[in-house]
């Protein structure tokens, strides 16, 4: 199975997840460091102070990625440690160091693909009400300008938020993401912001001297199952795709907030400012897809808002996560996302798995579910492709094992990267030596029957 010429094969990670160092050289805290330092918060009381110390190795892991022949580098900047007020006073320090990665990446001939915001709020943002404060939309532009000002001139793939979806129902609504608020209410109107933020930040990015390449966003997806064929489940099931999938993404393409709700509207919940929808509206010059698995969803008539509820899949095959293998959901996902945005390419700038696979007595990591994982993704992946679908390249979630959220560092591995967060050890698995052989060869030798899991 070959990809198309000039496929990009990549990583992706985080800035709160891998950085540490989260109070050196000026760096301000971050509501992921507020919430961390909460007791109860994290799995095993851990946080991401230190992470995988990338602040310090960041030319080791670069090294790393050029060793196994990837052409591109997802990666977020944090906020907090550029303007660590959140708006105001730049830290040159703060941006010195994301001078240093991406110099390191351009030696090593990969592409940065930069990400605004990976979910590290600064706290004095949240101090002021977070999300839901609707300066935060201004202030996000503000720091946009900031950071494509000064690195527009090296970096030409730009990515504005990663999962807002995630960091506002996550954070505000169901409080189990920082900064752990659970005010549904607020949760609706902080969506609003962050969707006049990304309308506000396409546009400073497209408007600085850098001019780049391309804009858009990392949405998290997952195709929706509906539960049952009964016309209740399917509705719920359309509703939840338009909430989950589309709420983000509908607005800054088409300038409108997709119908999700059963009764009523968006304006029936927020108050919209007679050119919020033109501000919001700033199409994108690319998608970003992150996904992990699929979303199985049943009517419920207790939902007053979308009368839907997400219920547990029947597949027998999980990660360590616990969610469900399901490797057509990549296939149906972009089939959709291209159906509905013909024009526009799209890449993959999250799919992984988690698997918790050590160091065996030699010394290797030989993880074969991540391997059957990612070969059957990538497999129907290239299949939507073949079906006519845009999609220009592939980030596997992760290159090291990281601080994964509450998770904490030890309780979920993503990477391609053995990662010992006590001595800092790196060891490449046996999925990062395969990913590097698909890499340069830009295809996948793919056998049904060997691979499924062993």
């Amino acid at each position: 199975m070959t990809f198309p010429q000039g496929f990009l094969w990549g990583t992706a990670s985080a800035s709160y997840q891998i950085e540490g160092a989260w109070n050196e050289d000026g760096k301000g805290e971050s509501i992921w460091d507020r919430f961390s330092h909460t007791p109860g918060k994290i799995k095993g009381g851990e946080s991401g102070d230190v992470a995988c110390d990338f602040y310090h190795r960041h030319r080791q892991d670069i090294a790393i990625q050029s060793e196994l022949g990837l052409s591109a580098a997802r990666m977020s900047l944090s906020w907090p440690r550029i303007i660590p007020g959140g708006h105001g006073a730049v830290n040159s320090k703060g941006l010195d160091f994301y001078d240093r990665v991406v110099d390191e990446l351009l030696a090593h001939h990969i592409q940065p693909w930069v990400t605004l915001y990976h979910w590290d709020l600064p706290q004095t943002l949240e101090d002021k009400g977070g999300w839901p404060n609707r300066d935060l939309a201004e202030y996000f532009r503000d720091y946009a300008s900031v950071v494509v000002d000064h690195l527009g001139d090296r970096v030409k793939h730009w990515m504005i938020f990663n999962e807002p979806w995630v960091f506002t129902i996550l954070g505000y609504l169901a409080g189990i993401h920082a900064p752990g608020r659970r005010e549904p209410g607020e949760a609706i109107r902080a969506t609003h912001t962050v969707n006049l933020a990304q309308g506000l930040a396409a546009r400073a990015l497209r408007e600085s001297r850098g001019k780049p390449a391309m804009v858009g966003t990392a949405f998290s997806m997952a195709a929706v199952h509906a539960a049952s064929d009964s016309e209740e489940d399917r509705g719920a099931a359309e509703r939840w795709h338009r909430f989950s999938n589309l709420w983000f993404l509908e607005t800054v393409m088409q300038g409108r907030y997709p119908e999700a709700y059963l009764h009523g509207t968006m304006a029936d919940r927020v108050e919209i400012g007679p050119n919020d929808l033109e501000t919001i509206k700033a199409p994108l010059d690319f998608i970003g897809i992150n996904l992990y698995s699929r979303a199985v969803v049943a009517h419920d008539p207790a939902n007053h808002h979308l009368a839907a509820k997400q219920i547990r899949g029947g597949s027998e095959e999980v990660t360590d996560f616990g969610w469900e293998v399901v490797p057509e959901a990549l296939s149906q996902m972009v089939l959709r996302v291209a159906a509905d945005y013909p024009t526009v390419p799209i890449y993959i700038t999250e799919n992984g798995c988690s698997f918790g696979d050590g160091p065996g007595p030699d010394g290797t990591v030989d993880d074969q579910r991540r391997i059957s994982f990612m070969r059957r993704y990538l497999a129907e992946l290239n299949r939507a492709i073949r079906r006519g679908a845009d999609v220009r390249g592939y980030f596997t979630w992760t290159l090291t094992d990281n601080f994964e959220w509450t998770e904490g560092l030890h309780g979920q591995r993503f990477g391609i990267v053995w990662c010992d967060f006590k001595t800092q050890n790196r060891i490449i698995k046996e999925s990062g030596r395969w990913y590097a052989k698909v890499a340069r060869s830009n295809a996948l030798d793919f056998d049904p029957v060997q691979s499924h899991a062993r």
